[in-house]
């Protein structure tokens, strides 16, 4: 009876990873999808340790299984506690890493168990059919995979991570002949695949080939991270999920466990989608996000700055007068709200502003921030409304007729170079049309430029007018005058 209902709750909790993603498209009912997975997750951990349970018969040591449910939890619940929403592209790359670590564990641990058992067992230490004792052809390939694609991941995390963080510099490291490196790692990792699927080796031969593709896909994974400049992150987070949901479907097929090749493959299924809107939004194919080498530390401001001549400055003050007569209002997110904390502020100003009868909005770009959905997150924590939220394509016709647009913090995401400009690095890049705004207040600390490297064309324009400070502090004082004309 038992037997039966496993597989019936696998089915439950597939439904619910199902409908988790489904909802996790909108941020009206991202929570939600998020409260349904972590249901779904938990009743596939119970089952999966029944399954194991029943296949041992019942000779199943649980103090191991326990100890790793409360590490975990604990780790799970400090990092969502602690870590600031400035830091969460960084936990995020990390927590990927973890999910490519784990999976290239248990490929190395299935594949130990099995020579060491087999070997044990005859007391042989001829050569070994590897796919026979490991289960099959399949089960043999899928080991080598999980093997490369988890280590990739993991190593390729860290390297994002460390760029994220500002542990590593955030401009592509372009090593001499790494294209061939690459491939020869990789054709590597690919042929022992076939040799343990097909072939037979002494017990020690099988463990040392698979630490030579564990050893492989670690240095792969930097090699392949570290020529990805900065502006190019987005992409590479939701490239390495990708990854890591592919290395779990890996690791389903070693062990044979359906639920974990379907959530596996419907993570890395969502994360290649993701990865592809993140390209459309850049106007970039993958294939040039992964060798082009673009985008990194911006440099020294002062040089960076040298080449604009019409810009105009103004303080608080004049932001708030101008915004007394403002019919409406969108506000434009990027990283720099995020590093100032401002995202309470700026719904305070929006509530303000609402209460005089302005319009109020916030665009969103695909790629604002630095990883994807970094915009809606960091607004919905300061419960900005929904509705307000609103996307790129949607928000840029209403730009012509907006009185003031305030850019907090955005910087490539809204530069006309994009459309202007054939030669400019991010030429075709879609943009948030801010240029089009009646007023158009940029708060930023400096003239610096954003992870593309390159002059804001915007900064330039008669209609553009630059507010130069912490965005927090900036809004705080606008707000505190807005309060003293009402």
């Amino acid at each position: 009876m038992t037997n039966n209902l496993i597989p019936l709750g696998y089915l439950v909790a597939t439904a619910f990873f199902i409908f988790g993603i489904k909802r996790l498209s909108k941020v009206r009912t991202a929570r939600q999808g998020n409260q349904l997975a972590a249901v779904g997750m938990l009743l596939a951990i119970i089952l999966t340790v029944l399954d194991i349970n029943l296949k041992a018969n019942g000779a199943v040591d649980y103090r191991y299984m326990i100890a790793g449910v409360i590490i975990g939890s604990l780790i799970g619940a400090i990092a969502a506690i602690r870590v600031e929403m400035t830091q969460m592209p960084e936990m995020v790359a990390i927590f990927n890493g973890f999910g490519g670590m784990a999976s290239a564990l248990v490929g190395l641990s299935v594949v130990w168990r099995a020579v060491h058992h087999q070997m044990a067992q005859s007391h042989y230490t001829g050569a070994l059919e590897v796919h026979t004792i490991l289960g099959g052809t399949d089960v043999a390939v899928s080991t080598v995979l999980s093997l490369l694609v988890g280590a990739l991941t993991l190593t390729g995390s860290l390297v994002a991570y460390a760029k994220l963080a500002g542990k590593m510099t955030g401009n592509p490291i372009l090593l001499p002949g790494r294209h061939v490196v690459n491939v020869l790692l990789l054709g590597f990792a690919l042929a022992v695949a076939g040799m343990l699927a097909f072939g037979s080796y002494p017990g020690i031969t099988v463990l040392i080939l698979c630490l030579g593709v564990l050893a492989a896909a670690l240095i792969l994974g930097v090699m392949a991270v570290i020529p990805i400049g900065g502006a190019d992150m987005p992409v590479v987070i939701s490239l390495l999920n990708s990854y890591s949901g592919i290395a779990a479907a890996m690791t389903g097929f070693v062990l044979r466990n359906n639920l974990l090749i379907v959530s596996g493959s419907l993570v890395g299924a969502s994360g290649l989608i993701l990865t592809q809107i993140m390209c459309k939004a850049m106007n970039r194919s993958l294939a040039n996000v992964l060798f082009g080498g673009f985008g990194g530390d911006s440099g020294d401001s002062a040089a960076q700055s040298a080449g604009y001549t019409n810009i105009t400055e103004a303080g608080p003050e004049e932001m708030a007068m101008m915004l007394e007569d403002a019919e409406s209002v969108v506000f434009v997110p990027g990283y720099g709200l995020a590093v100032a904390q401002a995202q309470h502020v700026t719904k305070e100003l929006g509530d303000l502003l609402e209460k005089r009868g302005t319009k109020v909005s916030y665009a969103i770009h695909p790629v604002a921030g630095r990883m994807p959905g970094h915009m809606n997150v960091l607004l919905a924590e300061a419960d900005v409304p929904y509705e307000q939220l609103i996307e790129m394509d949607d928000i840029n016709p209403e730009f012509k007729t907006t009185d003031v647009a305030i850019v907090l913090g955005a910087n490539d995401v809204v530069n006309p170079a994009a459309i202007n400009d054939p030669s400019s690095p991010i030429a075709g890049m879609p943009i948030l049309n801010v240029h089009e705004a009646r007023t158009v207040f940029i708060i930023k600390r400096s003239l610096s430029p954003g992870f593309a490297g390159i002059p804001n064309e915007l900064f330039d324009y008669d209609n553009a007018i630059m507010v130069f400070g912490d965005a927090k502090k900036v809004l705080t004082e606008v707000v505190n005058e807005v309060k003293e004309a009402s």
